[in-house]
């Protein structure tokens, strides 16, 4: 799974985010993202698309950590609470893991453990693989 790691290492976003990969096997993920006031709304709770940045890398880790690369086709998500401070985990799962197709779902929670938003995902899967893509990287 290192290889995974340093996959993502390339995504600028969830480094801006500060996301932090907590836990990964195949087909599951976990990624912590601490509440800060640039992600805040005009409702000092955080906007629904950093909510929806934070279940994106999620299920892209989750996605990817068969180590081929899987591309979103379809996400979306559903907002039950707002977030206010903390920080936030994310947890992605998979519900079918087919040659070309995978379904994910994501669970976003505050502290608390309360359920902020919960995110459906189709993801294409590629037949190039995540080391190649790394390799390449690499050599640059």
């Amino acid at each position: 799974m290192d290889i995974i790691h340093e996959y993502f290492q390339g995504d600028r976003l969830a480094a801006a985010m500060n996301m932090k990969i907590e836990e990964l096997a195949a087909g599951h993920a976990v990624v912590t993202m601490p509440v800060a006031d640039m992600l805040m709304n005009g409702l000092d709770a955080v906007h629904g698309g950093a909510l929806f940045s934070l279940a994106d890398f999620c299920f892209a880790v989750a996605s990817n950590s068969h180590g081929r690369v899987a591309v979103a086709v379809n996400a979306s998500i559903s907002f039950f609470r707002p977030a206010l401070s903390g920080v936030l985990t994310a947890t992605a799962r998979e519900t079918h893991l087919g040659a070309r197709i995978a379904g994910y779902v994501v669970d976003i929670t505050d502290e608390s453990g309360a359920l902020v938003a919960t995110m459906q995902g189709v993801v294409y899967r590629k037949r190039d693989t995540i080391e190649s893509i790394v390799e390449a990287r690499r050599a640059n």
